[in-house]
């Protein structure tokens, strides 16, 4: 399937936003309330001037389905990664956005290492981190309070050398 990353333009915002603001997806972010257009707005006025923030959306036949925020650390080439899908993305549109998310990590910003977080209770993110071939670095026990209770964090790691598709292998 023709499948791609692009950066994200002001005219995916509305779109993002209901994806970000769609109850099967704000359930696993550290921020939960639902978000505003305007902050929104913001957020992305902000971001989109950090050249350390890559902003991406990621697209199957043309159609917008996921979104990927891939954030470059001062220290060296490592970055930080979180990402959604479109709640109504096809099964198996996750799969095509990771490869194309670490093909653009380790490919054209030739990072060393990308981490993720997911928290302790978000099973899926855990399950697709691992078979990206995402190694378990830690775990932040009672790191994030949702202003009700605390959650632990499942930090991780994959190295430009571990990735699979450096090695032929398939996910």
């Amino acid at each position: 399937m023709n499948s791609r990353l692009r950066e994200m333009r002001a005219n995916d915002l509305e779109r993002v936003l209901a994806w970000r603001n769609h109850p099967e997806v704000r359930r696993y972010m550290y921020t939960r309330h639902e978000i505003r257009l305007d902050e929104h707005r913001q957020w992305f006025e902000r971001a989109s001037q950090d050249p350390a923030k890559h902003l991406l959306i990621f697209a199957v036949a043309g159609t917008p389905t996921g979104f990927v925020n891939i954030t470059q650390h001062q220290q060296g080439p490592i970055a930080d990664w979180g990402f959604y899908l479109a709640p109504e993305a096809p099964r198996g549109t996750g799969r095509q956005l990771g490869q194309s998310a670490l093909t653009f990590a380790f490919g054209e910003l030739g990072l060393h290492k990308l981490c993720g977080q997911a928290l302790a209770f978000n099973e899926r993110s855990i399950r697709f981190h691992r078979r990206l071939g995402f190694q378990q670095e830690g775990l932040l026990r009672d790191q994030y309070f949702d202003g009700e209770q605390f959650h632990s964090m499942v930090c991780f790691g994959l190295l430009h050398h571990e990735w699979p598709s450096q090695s032929g292998e398939s996910i």
